[in-house]
């Protein structure tokens, strides 16, 4: 399997896509489907051939995935558990998240690494910043799993270092509604989708799309954040061609632009 690495990317030309390397992050939820808790099999293949058809393009891709379709460590530490226990609980969820994506994907034909932030070798790599993006540069799907490996820190945070770590063109956050709005749609009817906005709106109006600290971290580094519906079929490939899809967070000086 090993002597077909390369072989996409090589072969493909990354001119005709808008980012050449994308870090997408999903949530754990997103992998139960119908379920109501754990994996849903056909759910993963679903995302998997999404992946696939991005990856076809040419295009470097990182997923960091999370682990609430198995164990929520904020909600277990609100139920007694320690908080740092209940994290590290959670990370362990997301590495059997990540080797599910793994599965899914090689299903497929994209050949993956699964590499963690908790060191089990047995399963997955250790993180190594330079080998990661090695992989990404030998057209290999790179999962990042375990968050950061620290307890406090979410996995919207993981993404978006991860993303910085690898020089990402862009976080691609997957969500069920399609982008960001002034309220929940799912609730408000009169919510408006907002195509895009400044990391300080996201701050001061407190919109629900990551966490303080990964905006935090986005921003800092002028990284931009793309919030789209993955339920929608096809709305990763047409994000990569740079097509308008779900609602852009970038810097203040950059709003207006292509």
């Amino acid at each position: 399997m090993e002597n077909h690495q390369g072989s996409v990317s090589d072969s493909t030309n990354t001119s005709q896509t808008y980012y050449h390397r994308i870090l997408l992050k999903l949530s754990g939820e997103a992998l139960m489907g119908d379920t109501g808790y754990g994996i849903d099999p056909k759910v993963v293949i679903r995302i998997a051939q999404e992946v696939k058809e991005v990856y076809e393009l040419g295009v470097e891709i990182a997923l960091v995935v999370g682990g609430g379709n198995i164990f929520r460590g904020l909600s277990a530490s609100a139920m007694g558990i320690d908080r740092a226990s209940a994290d590290y609980m959670g990370m362990l969820a997301t590495v059997m998240n990540a080797i599910a994506l793994q599965d899914g994907l090689e299903k497929v034909g994209v050949y993956t690494r699964v590499v963690s932030a908790i060191e089990m070798r047995e399963i997955a790599e250790p993180f190594i910043r330079r080998r990661a993006v090695r992989h990404l540069e030998k057209g290999r799907v790179v999962i990042f799993a375990a968050g950061t490996g620290n307890p406090y820190f979410t996995t919207d945070s993981a993404a978006a270092l991860r993303a910085l770590e690898i020089k990402a063109d862009v976080l691609m956050k997957a969500t069920g509604v399609g982008g960001i709005y002034t309220a929940d749609p799912r609730k408000d009817a009169n919510a408006i989708k907002i195509d895009e906005l400044s990391y300080m709106r996201v701050l001061q109006d407190e919109l629900a799309v990551m966490d303080a600290s990964a905006i935090s971290l986005c921003k800092d580094n002028r990284l931009p954040i793309l919030v789209f519906n993955m339920n929608e079929h096809g709305n990763i490939k047409r994000a990569v061609l740079g097509e308008k899809v779900g609602s852009v967070i970038r810097p203040e000086d950059e709003l207006g632009k292509k």
